[in-house]
């Protein structure tokens, strides 16, 4: 799958779940975002990838914090928002970013549509998760992660009201 996002930030990304991994290890991956389950352990897939950049973040696919779980938090979000500026600032044209979690659905989703909103604050909310879903149709940002970044990016709840414009759209193509 080729990535896209090509003008619309200066870096390629792709966003796949651990067991696509493997599919993208001969494809000039240059950093990597991974959104792991707490204690998950390292995917064999990575021994495969040449040498890249990575930050490893490990919170559960949830959006309220309970006993059972571990919710992303704002220091998460805040370690997203860092790596994307480090992409926004590389000089090369090689960068390519794959963001991974579990299924590549809810976490990476979700980071990806704030590493895109943070580059470009010119993109209304709805441009930047058509952006996202471009490149994984089966997206399903997690709230959570939205709610924060969509504060600390001080967007005043439109990255939030298109997430929910997605869920609705995702709902009805995909009732089950």
């Amino acid at each position: 799958m080729k990535p896209t996002f090509e003008g619309v930030v200066p870096f390629k990304i792709t966003i796949c779940g651990i067991d696509e991994l493997a599919d993208h290890c001969e494809v000039g991956v240059s950093h990597v975002l991974s959104i792991f389950d707490p204690g998950a352990p390292q995917p064999p897939a990575f021994g495969l990838f040449s040498e890249h950049e990575r930050v490893e973040l490990h919170f559960d696919d949830v959006i309220e914090d309970s006993p059972d779980h571990v919710a992303p938090c704002r220091r998460d979000i805040e370690e997203i928002l860092a790596f994307g500026r480090h992409l926004v600032a590389e000089p090369s044209s090689n960068v390519h970013l794959l963001v991974h979690c579990h299924m590549g659905i809810s976490r990476s989703t979700a980071a990806v549509a704030l590493i895109l909103a943070q580059a470009r604050p010119d993109l209304s909310g709805d441009e930047i998760l058509a952006e996202v879903l471009r490149v994984r149709s089966r997206a399903w940002p997690n709230l959570r992660i939205i709610e924060l970044g969509d504060a600390l990016l001080r967007r005043n709840g439109a990255i939030v009201a298109a997430v929910q414009r997605v869920y609705c759209e995702q709902a009805r193509l995909h009732p089950a």
